[in-house]
């Protein structure tokens, strides 16, 4: 076949001028661009000759006659590939992708798997800034070629700065409000990067925000697979967790993510949802406790028998006689309570856990408590019981008023308009804000306030 090609092509040298001497290339004009092989049914034929004598002149920069010598060689075999693609890489080495794309298309037509015309056409498609189509042919290319490095590389590039550009429009429409279309452009990202674990975190705090929770939780999972070490998506798996009413996993995630780095933020969700734990396995009764419209002596001992659990400890009496007390849901408690001196049984040996608390009570309890704490505050103890508070309400000569007034004195108590209200019924929020107010007189670590709440 070739050889009807060879006598047109010696007839069209015939007919021209003396054909200047190819020049010797010493560094190339377009290094990017790398001359097509030679097809074994080429190998030293004329038409060869020709279209290397053309690539010669292409690569020291002489484009017209490089041109002539691409013509004749194409026009001699369209079977002979390399010079019409090297007439698309001349086009794009002056500037005209658009030009340069009919000369690879026209070599795909006739054979798909051409690698360089695959690859100079991915060439042109970057210079029309049609970066997915240039990655698809560069990547036809290697599906072909798999040893093409530099194609590779590309590849890598174009598709890194796609990436870029998707999470970057879709962080800005998320910051937009837009989130429907930001999650769409995530999705877009990933199907791109799918084993990118910050992106599956990103998408899932969307979800997140839309109340979407379970495709949150989902994507948060993937995000972790992907990345052992990501401790922001066990945070936040564990908040999902926890407004789920999930503690243990909660706790677990939480207490994950803190093994893998130190965070005071998470260390507080983990405290909180601990104590939430230990609350629930409380009884109901104690439970209700804070919002009860008054409290008894039954639930006014729950509460310092838990809360108060290290203050308990001193001075401790083992033989206390109740006898009203084994069947109450706080008999643990009140047992305790009596037992460190606290709230006394009365005289019939009956604590009456069923009796309502009064202001004057939560006092006499408050007083006691404090001289367990007086170690602590030595100068503001004495200041305490030396206050000598007035009430309008409280005469001095009151058996309630030393406790109102050191209660008062210590800030664990409250007045209303220097009224002590000695016999009004406490509420459970009152007694709570008080004993809290106790917890912190008294320097209780984390630990323990969270093991008994």
């Amino acid at each position: 076949m070739w050889k009807w090609a060879l006598a047109l092509v010696l007839w069209v040298s015939a007919c021209a001028p003396r054909p200047v001497p190819a020049p010797v290339v010493t560094i190339p004009k377009f290094p990017e661009f790398t001359q097509p092989p030679i097809p074994p049914a080429y190998v030293n034929s004329p038409i060869a000759a020709i279209f290397i004598r053309g690539w010669a002149f292409f690569q020291t920069g002489d484009l017209k006659t490089a041109e002539r010598e691409f013509l004749i060689a194409a026009t001699a075999a369209q079977s002979f590939y390399p010079p019409e693609t090297s007439l698309g890489y001349l086009e794009l080495a002056r500037k005209d992708p658009k030009a340069a794309l009919p000369h690879f298309e026209r070599v795909l037509e006739r054979d798909q798997k051409y690698v360089p015309a695959l690859v100079g056409r991915g060439q042109g498609l970057i210079a029309l800034n049609r970066e997915a189509d240039a990655v698809a042919s560069f990547e036809a290319a290697l599906a072909i070629d798999p040893g093409l490095t530099e194609v590779r590389r590309r590849v890598e590039v174009l598709k890194f700065r796609g990436l870029e550009q998707r999470i970057a429009r879709a962080r800005e429409l998320a910051r937009q409000g837009r989130t429907d279309d930001a999650l769409q452009a995530y999705s877009g990202a990933i199907a791109s990067a799918p084993d990118s674990a910050f992106l599956y975190r990103e998408i899932a705090a969307i979800e997140k925000q839309k109340g979407n929770l379970e495709a949150a939780l989902a994507d948060f999972r993937k995000a972790l697979a992907l990345d052992a070490g990501d401790a922001r998506s066990l945070e936040q798996i564990g908040e999902i967790l926890e407004s789920r009413e999930d503690l243990a996993a909660a706790e677990k995630a939480y207490a994950d993510a803190l093994a893998l780095e130190a965070n005071p933020a998470i260390e507080k969700k983990l405290e909180a949802v601990r104590d939430r734990i230990a609350l629930a396995l409380l009884p109901a009764e104690y439970r209700a406790i804070d919002d009860a419209p008054q409290i008894t002596r039954g639930d006014l001992a729950a509460l310092i028998g838990i809360r108060l659990a290290p203050l308990l400890t001193e001075r401790r009496r083992e033989a206390v006689l109740i006898t009203d007390a084994r069947s109450h849901w706080a008999a643990t408690w009140i047992m305790n309570v009596a037992r460190a001196g606290i709230m006394e049984p009365f005289a019939n040996h009956t604590f009456q856990p069923q009796a309502l608390v009064h202001r004057s009570d939560l006092a006499q309890a408050v007083a006691r408590l404090l001289t367990h704490v007086a170690a602590q505050h030595a100068a503001q103890a004495k200041a305490w019981e030396s206050a000598r508070l007035k009430f309008s309400d409280l005469s001095p000569g009151h058996l309630a008023y030393p406790a109102a007034s050191i209660a008062v004195a210590a800030g664990v108590m409250k007045t209303t308009e220097n009224s002590f209200q000695p016999a009004r019924p406490v509420t459970g929020a009152e007694a709570t804000e008080a004993i809290g107010r106790l917890e912190a007189l008294a320097g209780l670590p984390a630990a323990a306030k969270s093991q008994h709440r």
